[in-house]
């Protein structure tokens, strides 16, 4: 982040448009995460709360007695669906290590020593009041951000939220994510079952062995992960964590580089055109139609598959899969339960450690790294803007309730929901209201430079 933009007026915007992309897609499915998280309370508290559970309970099989998986509903989402949201999450942070802000330790290390703030204080905190019951296991909860919600907010700001904040944001929810992905391979995993696991491993070798030898066909790698995600699913390491895995096997190569791409390109323009006819188009030009096509694989070699894969699952992770994990695992019955739960540990522990631990990890762990000159604050940003984006990390919505299921019991289970919805909401508010007044008094530090 300490690198200066490009002084080329049109190089920013071309830099920046991929992750102005990123964030609206991730804003805009913040909406519908919104409204599915909304009908499963209403659901689940309504005269027909029966059938939200019926629903969920329901057992499907997939394959045969031997070699299929057979689950409820609610674990197939769990377990299958979001899967593909850690194998979305595992591209992420791997273009995010090669290009992005996490690329260079200088550019990294302001939204790293924040992730880790916002890890390791909300995790004491849960501890601090859990400890020696059997709910300590929940201390990964409050751990993660969930960037989709965090984005959300940060796009009704609009100008309010500088756009160097965007970025640490995401950078920092990217570096949670990572975090969240070794907790609940090391913590939360069953007892492992060592031929399934050395499964695994040769499935994983072969996508290895898959990018050394150049293959890019999407094809290819799909069938091999899906093959780990069942042997891990079997093996007893959780199974979203063989989405991450397989996402780390994607090249980032592409088959064609930059110049070939445009001496090919200008090639077949130049083709096209050569041969159009008035009156035809490439439906009957067949020799227009075959420079089409190659133009169309041209464009394909350009792109890496690591690119073309997220670009593919983005909109069904923003708008099918996270949507339908809210719907299936919000619904909490709030009738009789509100009292006894406001003061419980895993409640307080939960609740304190988003609302409170996530801002103040965060910023302190940040103020520090820039302190001691391990990084460099954004221009035209204030520590109560940061406060502000710490406060926006304390929304851990999807993440926080995936671990709460992994790590507690029913009722613990239940608790743990009221708590994440509670503070995420809280945070939200916090952190719009922070950002919106640090806005207004970074302008006016600014004016008063210039006045100087």
């Amino acid at each position: 982040m300490s690198q200066p933009l490009p002084q080329n007026p049109s190089a920013a915007p071309r830099i920046l448009r991929p992750f102005l992309r990123f964030a609206q897609l991730e804003s805009s499915g913040g909406i519908v995460l919104l409204a599915c998280t909304v009908v499963a309370l209403l659901w689940a508290n309504s005269p027909w709360a029966a059938t939200y559970d019926a629903l969920w309970a329901t057992r499907v099989t997939i394959g045969s007695e031997h070699l299929g998986v057979s689950k409820p509903l609610l674990l197939w989402i769990n377990d299958g669906l979001m899967a593909v949201f850690f194998f979305v999450v595992g591209l992420e942070i791997k273009r995010e290590a090669l290009v992005g802000e996490l690329a260079s330790p200088r550019q990294a290390a302001l939204p790293i020593l924040g992730a880790i703030g916002g890890m390791l204080v909300p995790a004491g905190i849960y501890l601090a009041i859990n400890w020696g019951r059997p709910s300590s296991q929940g201390w990964g909860i409050p751990m993660a951000t969930d960037i989709a919600f965090a984005l959300g907010v940060m796009t009704l700001l609009g100008r309010a939220a500088p756009a160097s904040l965007k970025i640490f944001l995401t950078a920092l929810a990217i570096v949670d994510d990572i975090g969240a992905v070794l907790v609940i391979a090391v913590f939360y995993t069953d007892e492992l079952q060592a031929r399934y696991l050395a499964a695994a491993g040769v499935f994983l070798v072969g996508l290895i062995l898959l990018n050394v030898a150049g293959i890019r066909r999407p094809l290819a790698y799909v069938l091999l992960a899906v093959a780990l995600w069942y042997v891990t699913l079997k093996s007893g390491v959780h199974a979203t964590v063989a989405g991450v895995a397989a996402a780390m096997c994607i090249p980032a190569r592409a088959r064609l580089n930059p110049e070939e791409f445009l001496r090919e390109g200008r090639a077949l323009l130049q083709a096209f055109d050569a041969t159009d006819e008035q009156g035809h188009t490439p439906l009957t030009n067949e020799e227009q139609y075959a420079t089409v096509a190659a133009l169309e694989q041209a464009c394909e070699r350009v792109q890496t598959p690591l690119q073309r894969m997220e670009t593919t699952l983005h909109p069904w992770v923003s708008f099918f899969i996270m949507p339908l994990f809210a719907l299936a695992n919000a619904g909490v019955a709030l009738k009789g339960e509100m009292s006894s739960a406001v003061t419980h540990p895993v409640t307080l522990g939960v609740g304190l450690g988003l609302l409170l631990g996530k801002p103040i990890g965060i910023t302190l762990l940040a103020m520090l790294g820039v302190t001691v000159g391990l990084a460099d604050r954004p221009a035209g940003t204030t520590w109560r803007q940061f406060l502000g984006v710490g406060c926006l990390g304390g929304i851990g919505f999807t993440m926080a309730l995936f671990i709460a299921q992994l790590a507690l019991g029913a009722d613990d289970l239940v608790r743990a929901k009221l708590a994440i919805l509670a503070a995420s909401i809280l945070a939200g508010v916090l952190g719009w209201l922070l950002l919106r007044s640090g806005n207004s008094r970074a302008s006016g530090e600014a004016d008063e430079r210039r006045q100087s």
